[in-house]
């Protein structure tokens, strides 16, 4: 989970500060692209966070439920003996 978050921050600002860089000395335009970019993957890296989140939590809450429904399978069969 959190490797995957990290990835989530990591790759897409490495790749937006590189590329920005590359892309502003190519066309002599600094910051523009720099800081362009920089924003777009401040904000890919917000969407892939939220949906890792969302994965994770139907992952803990299908994990709880399956664990209160052997719980109570445990329960009917103590009050069977």
């Amino acid at each position: 989970m959190f490797g995957e978050a990290t990835g989530w921050i990591a790759f897409p600002v490495i790749a937006a500060l590189f590329v920005g860089r590359w892309l502003d000395s190519r066309y002599d335009s600094a910051p523009l692209y720099f800081l362009s970019l920089t924003v777009f993957a401040f904000i890919i890296s917000s969407i892939g966070l939220g949906l890792t989140g969302v994965k994770y939590m139907k992952q803990i809450e299908k994990e709880e439920a399956a664990k209160k429904h052997i719980l109570s399978k445990e329960k009917l069969m103590d009050n069977k003996k």
